[in-house]
């Protein structure tokens, strides 16, 4: 039987309704799946947006407006061994990354030799300059070297531009770190062996070098990460063992400057840092919290490509910052749990939200 013209155009009508029905539910449901807090499972295999585990080993990560963006060592499969390659990772949440980019695939730059290191990147960005500069350690295959490198992009992730190597103030350099402190100034962390400890050391108004040395302090530690809570900075840092996980230890302090309080262990001494060594602490600010996370390495030297990594939401109690003391840092059995981006609240398996959270005001 024919359908007269005029039904026919209704039907179109109402099907297009349907569809656009469809398309701003679809669209809603995707809005809700970005915005419900995301899961983080420690020390499971991370895939990417490819299906792929990420390749971000000993990293760390910058914040550029809304884009978590993770930098680190690309120990990948197959990979040239000529070369020396640093991936990069974006995300909104910190728990579903894209891949974004090689960053880094570095021929020997100065003749180190065939064994030469690259480990540890890190990025800061320069609001003034614009610029992304990532620093590294730089080494030959003795560890003789001890030098840090850096490398620079107009962009947060193209491909980096390696500029020279240097020890920082003349110092020995091996394990690094990066911290930003509140007020946007810029610091690298070093390992140095003679002195029997690590450096935080203020870089240069371009960062493209190491300014003025903050403070040295004086505890025979590797994997250095600070962060700035509640009034008192926290230092955490691993033995230097090696490959091997030991009890990471951590430490307060009013000021960068110190002093620095006695070392204590982030968690049970039997477990060694759960298998885990320190990189760097990320502190998520939310509308109703402020949590800080632990980051740390779980190495697989003989297969490192399967490297894995150890994130936890650190239980920080209070302190006195006027003294620098009294400041509690304990890093929580590894178990599956979420973290709301927005919030900042972490809650761990089982229901227990990751206390302290902070509340923000």
């Amino acid at each position: 039987m024919a359908m007269r013209k005029g039904a026919t155009a209704r039907g179109d009508r109402r099907d297009s309704g349907v569809a656009m029905r469809v398309s701003v539910m679809a669209s809603l449901v995707v809005a809700a799946a970005s915005a419900a807090p995301q899961t983080i499972r420690p020390k499971e295999a991370w895939p990417d947006d490819r299906g792929r585990h990420v390749q971000a080993h000993g990293g760390g990560i910058i914040r550029i407006a809304d884009t978590y963006y993770w930098f680190g060592e690309d120990r990948s499969q197959g990979l040239d061994p000529n070369l020396r390659y640093v991936s990069c990772y974006a995300s909104k949440d910190l728990a579903r990354w894209t891949f974004r980019n090689q960053v880094i695939k570095q021929s020997d730059p100065e003749g180190f030799g065939r064994r030469w290191v690259l480990e540890r990147p890190k990025v800061f960005h320069n609001a003034k300059t614009g610029k992304y500069v990532m620093y590294m350690h730089i080494d030959d295959g003795r560890y003789a070297l001890a030098r840090v490198g850096v490398a620079t992009c107009d962009t947060v992730d193209g491909d980096y531009r390696y500029l020279k190597s240097f020890r920082p103030l003349g110092q020995e350099s091996r394990d690094i770190g990066q911290f930003i402190d509140d007020d946007g100034s810029a610091y690298l962390i070093f390992e140095d062996r003679p002195a029997k400890g690590f450096h935080i050391a203020r870089l240069s108004d371009d960062y493209l070098t190491v300014e003025k040395d903050v403070c040295l302090i004086r505890e025979p530690l590797e994997g250095g990460a600070l962060v700035h809570y509640q009034g008192l900075y926290y230092a955490i840092g691993s033995a230097l063992t090696g490959w091997n996980p030991n009890p990471n230890k951590y430490a307060t302090a009013s000021s960068l400057e110190g002093p620095w309080s006695q070392f204590k262990d982030v968690a049970p001494p039997q477990t060694n840092t759960y298998g885990s060594q320190s990189t760097m602490m990320v502190k998520v600010v939310g509308t109703k919290a402020t949590t800080v996370i632990f980051m740390g390495d779980v190495w697989r030297p003989r297969t490192q490509w399967d490297s894995r990594y150890l994130w936890m939401p650190l239980q920080i109690g209070d302190g006195n910052p006027s003294t620098g003391s009294g400041g509690t840092l304990w890093l929580p059995e590894p178990k599956e749990w979420t973290l709301d981006i927005e919030t900042g609240l972490a809650v761990i398996q089982g229901g227990q939200q990751a206390p302290p959270a902070q509340p923000n005001n």
